[in-house]
C-alpha cells in the first residue's frame, strides 16, 4: 500500500500534500486483525535512475535456492515447516534465553503487538536462523523480524487501533 494518499509520504523526491489527518485515515482502513496476518511489512520506496541501471552483481539465484533448500531441510528434519509448527514447538525451536525472552517480551509491549503477531515473529526470526544456517534464534534474528513488521509499528504509532 501507499504510505498515504498521495503516495509520497516519506519520499525525499517529491512532496506530499496530505494532512496528518488523510494520513491517519488512509492507513487505518487497514484494520489490526488483517494487518497481523501479514508476516513481511517492508517499505520499497522509490529508486533513482542510476540505481536502477547499476550492474553490480547481487548474491546469485543458484546461491539463494541453495540457501533456501538447506533452511527447508532443517526445518524438515524439526518435524514441520515452520509455518506449520504449533506454539509450543515453535518456541522450542526459536530456543530464547531467559534475557531475550525478557527483551522481546518489553518489545512486544512498546510496539502494542498481539499474540498473533507473537507468533509471526516468531515464525520470521526461526525462518532468518534457518536461512543464516544456525541452530537457534538470536536477538539480531529477532530484531530483523521485528523491523519487518514495518506497518504494525507505523499503524501503532499513529493511533490506529492495535492488532
Amino acid at each position: 500500500m501507499n504510505p498515504c494518499p498521495c503516495g509520497h509520504l516519506g519520499d525525499p523526491r517529491q512532496r506530499c500534500h496530505c494532512t496528518p489527518a488523510q494520513i491517519q485515515r488512509y492507513q487505518s482502513r487497514l484494520s489490526g486483525p488483517l494487518l497481523d496476518r501479514i508476516d513481511l511489512q517492508v517499505e520499497v520506496p522509490a529508486l533513482p535512475a542510476t540505481q536502477l541501471t547499476d550492474r553490480t552483481p547481487g548474491e546469485s539465484s543458484a546461491a539463494v535456492r541453495e540457501r533456501v533448500l538447506a533452511a527447508r531441510e532443517r526445518q524438515t528434519a524439526r518435524g514441520a515447516l515452520n509455518a506449520h509448527l504449533p506454539g509450543p514447538a515453535l518456541e522450542a525451536a526459536c530456543a530464547l534465553s531467559g534475557e531475550e525472552r525478557h527483551w522481546f517480551a518489553d518489545v512486544l509491549d512498546r510496539l502494542n503487538l498481539s499474540a498473533r503477531a507473537y507468533h509471526r515473529v516468531l515464525r520470521v526470526a526461526l525462518t532468518l536462523a534457518d536461512l543464516a544456517g544456525e541452530s537457534r534464534v538470536s536477538r539480531g534474528h529477532l530484531m530483523e523480524a521485528i523491523g519487518y513488521r514495518q506497518l504494525d509499528r507505523m499503524l501503532n504509532a499513529n493511533g490506529a487501533p492495535p492488532g
